[in-house]
């Protein structure tokens, strides 16, 4: 095991699964310990038994701000601190502009816009104490294209997007030593994208882990996660107010 992040506490929202639990891996590998919130039981449970003793499971809706402020309570009388927030948790609504109904809107919003709003708020008391405190908020390249059928999911990452730049510039003018940055990904092999694709019943595609992969291909979670970790650690300690984009160049490539 590596040990850039050693000694670091790190929280991950949505992390029973998916991105967040490929994030959550590769930092305790990485020397941190981590705290996977989710609103599923069994498989946050099971994620942290998985990785080991350098994860625990706290179950956590991120649109309640009365969670987030348990949550961030336990890891202050636990761990007396927190370095790294990744605020990953999220949901995708299939909806255009002229279906989505105000309930599907308002759920996506209060998952991923205020959730994180939430998390950056509550959490800051604490990222401050740390001597390079990191958020990380999961944004998407649905936050620079149009995609209809994205509608809901697609406000609440442009959100995301604006609010990530202003909590930057807000800590670094109050001389606070917490950096914050969006990463914006595109179609990764997750459960979100299978559901999104139709192919919730289907295994997931076999990605090579390793070389340059053809413009049509997904992407893998450990790709982000890769992202995440250079983001938590202190190399990245001039890095702040900016995005990542991680979409094997779908924003670079010409139409048509």
């Amino acid at each position: 095991m590596a040990d850039s992040l050693k000694n670091k506490i790190a929280l991950i929202t949505g992390a029973a699964s998916g991105l967040g639990f490929a994030d959550a891996q590769l930092l305790a590998n990485e020397g941190a310990q981590v705290i996977i919130t989710d609103i599923d039981d069994e498989k946050g449970t099971a994620a942290a038994q998985k990785i080991g003793q350098g994860a625990q499971f706290l179950k956590h809706d991120v649109s309640s701000e009365s969670d987030w402020q348990t949550i961030i309570a336990q890891i202050e009388k636990q761990y007396k601190g927190l370095d790294i927030l990744v605020n990953n948790a999220g949901i995708v609504v299939l909806s255009s502009p002229e279906d989505c109904t105000l309930e599907e809107f308002k759920r996506a919003n209060a998952i991923m816009s205020e959730g994180v709003f939430l998390g950056m708020k509550h959490a800051l008391p604490l990222l401050k104490k740390s001597s390079c405190g990191s958020v990380i908020n999961m944004s998407s390249t649905a936050s620079h294209i149009g995609y209809p059928i994205f509608f809901a999911y697609s406000a609440a990452k442009g959100a995301v997007r604006a609010m990530t730049k202003s909590f930057a510039i807000h800590c670094q003018s109050e001389g606070y030593p917490v950096r914050c940055n969006s990463i914006h990904a595109g179609a990764i092999e997750t459960p979100m994208v299978q559901f999104a694709q139709g192919r919730a019943d289907e295994p997931p595609q076999n990605i090579p882990d390793k070389g340059v992969l053809p413009p049509d291909s997904l992407g893998t979670p450990q790709d982000v996660a890769a992202m995440v970790l250079y983001l938590a650690s202190d190399a990245s300690r001039f890095v702040t107010g900016a995005e990542f984009v991680i979409d094997n160049g779908l924003l670079a490539r010409p139409a048509g």
